[in-house]
C-alpha cells in the first residue's frame, strides 16, 4: 500500500470515528432535563452497571437514532428516540424504565416510536454531561406576582324604587291636561273658568298616581355591568439569590428552590 492510500485510509477511519464520537444520548433523572445525569456515546447492555437503571425521566439525544429499552440485553418493549428533545418520557410510558440502550442504522423500521421531540431543550440550566457541580446554600427566595386583572360581568337585577311622596310626573301632566279639557267642557261663563281650574287639579291628582305599583313601589328589571379586581394566588416566578465564590447570583425559577441550589464551576444554576 503506498503513502497516498494509507493517509487516504487514516483520514477515513479518523471520520468514522469523528462520527460516532458525535452520536451521544443524554439521561436525566427528572423530567425537565434535572437531576442526575448519564450520557452515553455507545450501546450499554445493563444500565445497572451503571448505576442509573430505571432512572431516566427525560433524555437529550444529541445525534442518531437510538433504541432504549425496559428490560437489559435490549429486551422487553423497546422505543425509537430520534435526535431532539424529550422533556419527559412519561408520554411514551417509558418514565423510570429503561435499562438498555443502542444506536440503530436509520434503515430499520420500528413499530414504535416516540412523539415528535422538542426542537430544543426547554430548560437552559440542564446539568451537561462530566460538569463538575457544587451545592450552595439559598440566601433569599421572593415570589413575584403579576399586575390584578379586572373581571367585569352583565347581570339581569330588579329594581325597585319606592313611589310614596314622589308623584308620577308624567302622569300628573297627562291627568292636568285631560282633566282640563272636561271642565272647560263642562262649566259656563265664570263657572267655566273654574271648572277648568278645577279639572286640572283633579286630572293631575290622578294623573300623578297613575303608573303605581304595588301599593307605594315601582319594580322593574335592567342589566346592571359589574367589576371586580382579581389577583392569581399563583407566583409568575420565584426570584432566588445565591452567593458563590463571594459574588451574589440571582435566577429566576419557574418553582420555588430547595434551601440549597446546585451551581457549576462558574456559578451558573444547574437542575
Amino acid at each position: 500500500m503506498n503513502v497516498q492510500s494509507k493517509l487516504m485510509l487514516g483520514t477515513l477511519v479518523l471520520l468514522c470515528a469523528t462520527q460516532s464520537m458525535a452520536a451521544r444520548i443524554t439521561f436525566y433523572e427528572s423530567e425537565g432535563f434535572r437531576g442526575r445525569v448519564f450520557s452515553t456515546d455507545r450501546s450499554v447492555v445493563n444500565l445497572a452497571k451503571r448505576g442509573f437503571n430505571d432512572r431516566a425521566a427525560s433524555v437529550i439525544v444529541e445525534d442518531g437514532r437510538w433504541e432504549v429499552c425496559d428490560d437489559s440485553r435490549f429486551g422487553g418493549r423497546c422505543t425509537l428516540l430520534r435526535p431532539g428533545s424529550y422533556d419527559s418520557l412519561q408520554r411514551m410510558g417509558m418514565d423510570r424504565r429503561i435499562s438498555s440502550v443502542r444506536q440503530v442504522n436509520g434503515t430499520r423500521q420500528y413499530e414504535r416510536e416516540a412523539p415528535e421531540p422538542l426542537a430544543a431543550p426547554t430548560y437552559d440550566y440542564r446539568r451537561r454531561p462530566e460538569e463538575r457541580t457544587h451545592e450552595v446554600p439559598v440566601t433569599s427566595v421572593h415570589a413575584i406576582f403579576g399586575p390584578p386583572e379586572q373581571r367585569c360581568w352583565v347581570e339581569r337585577e330588579q329594581v325597585t324604587e319606592n313611589d310614596r311622596g314622589r308623584p308620577n310626573v308624567g302622569g300628573a301632566i297627562a291627568g292636568a291636561i285631560i282633566g282640563g279639557v272636561l271642565g272647560h267642557q263642562i262649566g259656563g261663563g265664570r263657572g267655566k273658568d273654574l271648572a277648568t281650574v278645577g279639572g286640572v287639579v283633579a286630572g293631575g291628582a290622578i294623573g300623578a298616581n297613575a303608573g303605581r305599583r304595588d301599593g307605594n313601589s315601582t319594580t322593574y328589571d335592567q342589566d346592571v355591568r359589574r367589576c371586580e379586581n382579581t389577583a392569581d394566588t399563583t407566583p409568575d416566578y420565584w426570584d432566588v439569590a445565591y452567593t458563590y465564590h463571594n459574588v451574589e447570583h440571582r435566577v429566576q425559577m419557574s418553582s420555588p428552590p430547595d434551601a440549597s441550589i446546585i451551581v457549576n464551576d462558574d456559578g451558573e444554576p444547574r437542575g
